[in-house]
């Protein structure tokens, strides 16, 4: 059961991904998150008030909050990388984020397995070789841009995870409200920041025009999709062994990459899908080893 929580989580953490990249194209990544996120916190309130989850012990309340301002920086660049970059490039590189936790474990006293530390060493080279791009890619303007965003987006990621963790122990549910409770207005005061600053909104908004409809539900979907993936994979931590829940959690790049070649016909070099390749399998080793 554990096994398929955590492969259902990548799944929706692939799709909500995709859709990310997709509604940022349209609309500034800033204001998909906000919304995306304020949907899922509609959603952990109305699971916590289902589940009971509000009379939990509290030790989740900092795991929570660190999981909320990392989560939310993290999205804001993962989306923008997505929106300006190429998707099967780009989200094999967040997901390095399993990194953090290694690097977090050596500050507190816990020396990595060497399955581990071979899983840096080859998880870095196929970022190495992924980042060089093929001629198109690498004359693009977003290339560059979209690379340091998505590494960005890793630490934030990663840090993410850490605190999933650690408030999962006290409660997974109040650990998914607090983490909204805490990025939804943080969100809201640097988005109204920047229309502030844009000049009629167009920077942000696309000229001011009324949100379609459809938009507007893409966007809560990958809410609801984001939420229910943190949550599966915060109940597989607490519930299964954390080195392959971590393992399984890791393959959401996978997701992403194929919706990308499959739908948007997305074309890499064969470089970049090698490089790809050995950055997921340096992904998997780094989880399998922690």
């Amino acid at each position: 059961m554990t096994i398929l929580v955590a492969v259902a989580s990548s799944l929706m953490w692939g799709v909500a991904d995709f859709l990310g990249g997709k509604a940022s194209r349209r609309l500034s990544a800033l204001l998909v998150v906000l919304i995306s996120q304020a949907t899922g916190l509609v959603a952990a309130l109305l699971t916590a008030t289902v589940t009971g989850s509000f009379r939990d012990p509290q030790g989740y309340l900092i795991w929570g909050a660190g999981a909320g301002l990392a989560g939310g920086c993290a999205v804001v660049l993962f989306y923008r990388a997505l929106a300006i970059g190429t998707m099967g490039v780009v989200a094999p590189l967040a997901a390095l984020g399993v990194i953090v936790p290694v690097v977090i474990g050596l500050f507190s006293g816990t020396m990595p397995s060497v399955v581990a530390l071979v899983g840096i060493v080859v998880a870095i080279g196929g970022v190495v070789v992924t980042a060089r791009g093929n001629t198109s890619t690498a004359r693009s303007p977003g290339h560059g841009r979209s690379i340091v965003l998505a590494l960005g987006s890793a630490v934030g990621f990663g840090l993410l995870q850490y605190a999933i963790s650690g408030g999962s122990q006290y409660s997974t549910v109040m650990t998914m409200v607090m983490m909204r409770v805490t990025s939804v207005p943080l969100l809201a005061v640097v988005a109204y920041t920047t229309l502030r600053k844009a000049r009629g909104g167009s920077d942000v908004t696309g000229g001011g025009r009324r949100l379609p409809i459809w938009l507007l539900t893409l966007i809560a979907v990958i809410g609801l999709f984001d939420v229910s993936a943190n949550l599966l994979f915060a109940f597989a931590t607490v519930s299964g062994e954390l080195a392959i829940v971590a393992v399984l959690g890791s393959l959401y790049p996978a997701v992403t990459v194929l919706l990308a070649k499959i739908i948007d016909h997305e074309r890499m070099s064969r470089g970049q899908n090698f490089g790809v390749g050995v950055a997921l399998a340096g992904v998997a080793m780094i989880a399998l080893g922690s």
